[in-house]
């Protein structure tokens, strides 16, 4: 009697999950616009509103029809450049000067002497304040995709996204070497560069600083390019960085830290000269969602000035005043 019960419950409990498989598969009307594949980050790009300590204080609108590098010269005024052109503005905003280029210049800097060092796609281009081409340099390579260019006063440092190092040249061109090629030797891990997102700039005491997007850190050569230390965290939290590469583009404060700003969670950052989190100066609400290449540059003021490319503004940050307790 006692095992004719067992059995019969055991029935009637295979019974009902056939009865509830049924309905799954046969009466339930699934959502099939959703995408069960879908990362959702909308939770890491609200942030933490409590750590922006910068406010956006102006903004100016440059003519160019699309915008993607910016750069400060020693008197403060902003070079903006982009397609078929170059635009210069005093810290105001307020043009003092335009002129045409032949193509697109995805990368600006402007050296110590006003010289204004544009990165085409496959080669340097060298103008005068005036608008007068004054040098051009042999294509980097039929994959060379310029991303970021330095200067100091001995050397010139490009970045080619294309091909994933780093070349370094003399003043006149002349090629010297390639800096970050993978070499365990030296314990050189190599660019891992997926997208055109490829960032570097020389520090106060006039170390080169490279972003390793793919490795979502900062890395340091010396003059002989050795890798001499590196900071950065693979991490969805504030203090880090994520995505497939991570940060984007990078300026730096006087006092050697950095400004960072990444793509997939817009926003902008800062860190401490030693790579340690400070706090943020813009969060992705303040950007149109899909913002890429937010390219960076610091006055002798210290506002940040952030590229907006899909505004197709010049955004300029200032640190928020510290409001003390009477």
């Amino acid at each position: 009697m006692k095992r004719k019960i067992v059995l019969l419950g055991s029935l009637a409990l295979l019974l009902t999950v056939i009865l509830l498989m049924a309905r799954d598969l046969f009466f339930t009307n699934p959502d099939r616009t959703a995408n069960p594949y879908k990362y959702d980050i909308t939770s890491f790009k609200s942030g933490d509103t409590a750590r922006i300590m910068y406010a956006e204080v102006q903004h100016f609108n440059p003519e160019l029809s699309a915008i993607h590098g910016i750069a400060v010269d020693k008197s403060d005024r902003i070079y903006i450049c982009g397609e078929n052109g170059v635009e210069i503005l005093d810290n105001n905003g307020n043009r003092k000067c335009k002129f045409s280029i032949g193509g697109t210049a995805n990368c600006v800097y402007v050296d110590a002497t006003g010289q204004i060092y544009l990165g085409m796609q496959d080669h340097l281009e060298i103008y005068n304040t005036a608008g007068g081409l004054l040098k051009q340099w042999k294509s980097c390579g039929r994959d060379a995709i310029i991303t970021s260019v330095a200067v100091t006063d001995k050397a010139v440092f490009i970045a080619d996204a294309g091909n994933k190092v780093v070349y370094q040249y003399d003043l006149s061109g002349n090629f010297e070497k390639k800096i970050g090629e993978k070499d365990p030797v030296k314990k050189i891990p190599g660019f891992v560069v997926p997208s055109p997102y490829f960032d570097l700039g020389i520090g106060h005491d006039g170390e080169l600083w490279v972003v390793n997007p793919g490795r979502h850190r900062f890395e340091q050569y010396n003059q002989e390019g050795n890798l001499t230390s590196s900071w950065g965290e693979s991490t969805m939290t504030m203090e880090g960085f994520c995505g497939c590469c991570n940060p984007s583009n990078f300026a730096m404060l006087s006092d050697g830290s950095f400004v960072t700003s990444e793509k997939g969670i817009e926003r902008i950052k800062v860190y401490g000269p030693g790579g340690i989190f400070r706090n943020v100066v813009a969060g992705p609400d303040s950007f149109i969602e899909g913002t890429r290449g937010i390219d960076l540059a610091v006055d002798a003021q210290d506002r940040i000035l952030a590229l907006d490319p899909e505004k197709k503004q010049i955004r300029v940050f200032t640190l928020k005043t510290v409001q003390k307790n009477e």
